[in-house]
């Protein structure tokens, strides 16, 4: 077992292997371009995005034990499913940045769950991690239930860069690290207070996507 996960689980799980699109990540049946319908039209904060593998039944189990049992241990494997989803990015990548909690939040989860697979995959790479380059100001309510304009609504100006963190990430490319892309609201609103601070490119990668239902962009 890796991670405490055996290896009948492992065959379950849905890695992206094949032909994704490079805006969102989302899987192609088979390779039409570089960019799906929904990116062509409307493109994202973010300039591109990886995911190790389709948030379903299976991979939701070790997501969930990070998040809410205290099961930082499965970090470092979570890590290793993007580090080869996301070669790419990584590789092109200046720095590495975690999604940031509120610290109400984080108080009461006591750690910060894309922290904990930011770090270990930026020691992977050997890329600069930046913990504290993204600040959750606003006490958002959960994501969880809500419509993609919802889930905007709900997050808008709710990340920023520090005024002392600027510097650091002025200029830079940065990959940031989330467990589960949904509809992309939390990456987006990152990926713009980034940008604002003067960070050249914005890139994502993710443990999970959500599969959009057929002509549904999410």
């Amino acid at each position: 077992m890796a991670g405490g996960y055996s290896a009948a689980a492992w065959t379950r799980i849905r890695f992206l292997d094949g032909p994704v699109c490079d805006g969102c990540g989302v899987p192609f049946e088979y390779d039409p371009g570089a960019r799906c319908a929904a990116c062509l039209a409307k493109p994202r904060a973010f300039d591109a995005a990886r995911a190790a593998c389709l948030y379903d039944e299976t991979s939701r189990d070790p997501i969930l034990k990070l998040k809410h049992a205290d099961r930082v241990d499965l970090a470092p494997m979570l890590a290793r499913w993007i580090s080869r989803a996301a070669a790419e990015l990584i590789e092109e990548a200046d720095a590495i940045a975690p999604v940031p909690l509120h610290p109400l939040r984080l108080l009461g989860r006591r750690y910060n769950q894309a922290a904990e697979i930011a770090r270990p995959l930026a020691a992977m790479a050997g890329t600069p991690y930046l913990p504290d380059a993204l600040v959750r100001r606003r006490a958002t309510a959960s994501q969880g239930g809500k419509s993609g304009s919802g889930r905007r609504r709900n997050v808008a100006g709710a990340f920023d860069v520090p005024a002392r963190r600027r510097r650091r990430v002025a200029g830079l490319r940065i990959l940031l690290i989330d467990d589960v892309l949904t509809t992309g609201a939390t990456a987006e609103g990152c990926a713009r207070a980034l940008k604002a601070a003067g960070a050249a490119r914005v890139d994502l990668a993710v443990v999970a996507r959500v599969q959009a239902p057929p002509g549904l962009a999410i």
